[in-house]
């Protein structure tokens, strides 16, 4: 499986607060969580947006809470994977089993740069920075995590 998308890039400890504030968790509809991802750390977030772009941040993504509506609000807003430097393990948790895909990747979540275009194979793992031709070398999912990411989460690769 490959993607290519835009980057919008956030620094480190971005928390689950700030990728979906509290004040909205009163709903689990992913479109309205959508609707105020990430817009207390970036309030035209929603409005720049594209299906299949890209998030791309420092260390510890996702840290915070343990709610699953964070990685539901950034898939929801049509970002097709986060790339980080590493990830909060309940959030990386979370984001698989809804299907959304991460990858760790120190090196990547340092070079790469807010606007950049990236293209990501998740067989091989190899994140390409399309703008400035440099690429990184993420860890590939294994087969049965890929068959989760591709079926759109857990509940479904199941059923």
């Amino acid at each position: 499986m490959k993607i290519q998308g835009k980057v919008h890039k956030y620094g480190d400890h971005v928390d689950t607060d700030v990728i979906i504030p509290a004040r909205y968790l009163n709903t689990a509809k992913p479109e309205e969580l959508a609707a105020h991802c990430m817009e207390d750390i970036d309030k035209d977030f929603v409005g720049k947006v594209q299906t299949g772009d890209i998030m791309v941040a420092g260390v510890n993504f996702g840290c915070g809470s343990s709610r699953e509506h964070a990685p539901i609000a950034i898939k929801a807003s049509g970002v097709s994977c986060v790339i980080a430097k590493n990830f909060a393990r309940i959030f990386y948790r979370n984001a698989l089993n809804i299907g959304l895909p991460i990858l760790e990747c120190p090196e990547a979540g340092e070079a790469i740069q807010n606007g950049d275009e990236v293209a990501v194979d998740f067989d091989s793992g190899v994140i390409t920075d399309v703008t400035t031709g440099e690429t990184f070398k993420a860890e590939p999912f294994p087969p049965f995590i890929q068959n989760i990411i591709q079926k759109g989460g857990l509940l479904a690769s199941l059923k």
